[in-house]
């Protein structure tokens, strides 16, 4: 819900909600992206949030069979804060604990596209697992890709 994508910038910003700004996907990030994702992928642009060098990126990707809203703080090329904002599976919700999401801090994307750090997963919630570690990548992509284009 807005709401929920409200409290997470205000929590991230020092209570300030930057003005959302797009990254349009050239094809060649489009192909890195679909590689992460392992299916095509729908969208032309990807809003998201910066002040200084932290950017805010809110992804969905599918779990099982619904779409799991991730929002994800990335500072200096590095994961700082994963949250998820919305989860709709029957299933596999403990993805949303914090001894969960906060394996992913201080993650970096290696050059392949994997993260820096291995993520344990959890019995009974493998393909939401799979489904954060995809955004989480792809946030980390986005936000250097960013970057390049800021600064030619």
């Amino acid at each position: 819900s807005a709401s929920s994508l409200t409290i997470f910038l205000k929590n991230n910003f020092n209570q300030q909600s930057p003005q959302a700004q797009t990254l349009w996907l050239k094809p060649a990030l489009k192909k890195r992206i679909e590689q992460i994702l392992n299916h095509p992928y729908q969208g032309l642009r990807v809003h998201y949030w910066q002040s200084g060098q932290r950017s805010a990126w809110v992804l969905d990707e599918i779990g099982k069979e619904q779409p799991i809203t991730t929002g994800i703080i990335i500072e200096d090329g590095k994961i700082i804060q994963l949250e998820v904002l919305a989860y709709r599976e029957s299933r596999g919700g403990e993805v949303q604990q914090r001894f969960f999401t906060q394996q992913f801090q201080r993650a970096a994307l290696t050059r392949d596209d994997k993260l820096t750090q291995k993520i344990d997963g959890i019995t009974g919630a493998t393909l939401s697992v799979w489904a954060l570690q995809k955004m989480a990548r792809v946030a980390l992509l986005l936000d250097a890709e960013k970057t390049t284009v800021a600064n030619p």
